[in-house]
């Protein structure tokens, strides 16, 4: 058990729920710690893998009043904690699925984009404000969103720190799905796969 996530084993899979207090399961530095760890552990043992937030967000993404407070030195090795934490999500042996309702911004959509797959809620949103406030991802978001719907809508999203519905996610592909529960939906799909 965790101040950031729950996780939930459910029938040969696992479940990892963000949380916080305030429900916007921001990434913190000590998050992102966490959630590496954990996802590295998880890893010894794999069972396909579902990470969602709740209804409201998946992720409003790096707590931006913490990035406000490191100097260069705290700032780098932000950055390096968030390529582990993405990597660590991006290697895992087995399958992983995001789950999205609500928000899934800047680092919450690195994390997103590490993952296999993508099931979106109708109303969910995707975003990197990153550009219009001086900064850009470290966590590998621009190489992933880049190769998932090429260079061209990559930049549409990043510079001007453009929101995407779940609609057009779908239609550039960000997403693989959209259905109204997005958990229960990957439940579906990991099942399907593994009958197959």
């Amino acid at each position: 058990m965790s101040k950031y996530f729950q996780v939930e084993p459910t029938n040969g899979v696992t479940i990892l729920r963000l949380t916080s207090g305030d429900g916007t399961n921001r990434l913190t530095r000590g998050c992102v710690t966490s959630l590496a760890k954990a996802v590295r552990e998880l890893a010894r043992t794999p069972h396909p893998l579902i990470i969602t937030g709740n209804h409201k967000f998946f992720s409003a993404g790096a707590d931006l009043k913490e990035i406000a407070t490191l100097d260069g030195a705290e700032a780098l090795a932000f950055s390096q904690a968030g390529q582990v934490m993405t990597d660590a999500v991006d290697e895992f042996p087995a399958l992983v699925i995001a789950a999205v309702n609500g928000y899934c911004m800047g680092g919450g959509m690195d994390l997103a984009l590490a993952c296999d797959h993508r099931i979106a809620s109708p109303h969910a949103i995707f975003g990197h404000r990153g550009a219009a406030l001086g900064l850009i991802t470290g966590w590998g978001g621009t190489q992933r969103l880049a190769r998932r719907i090429g260079g061209a809508r990559a930049i549409e999203m990043f510079v001007p720190a453009e929101k995407v519905d779940a609609g057009r996610a779908l239609r550039y592909g960000l997403v693989d799905r959209i259905a109204e529960d997005p958990v229960a939906e990957a439940l579906r799909w990991i099942e399907h796969k593994a009958a197959r």
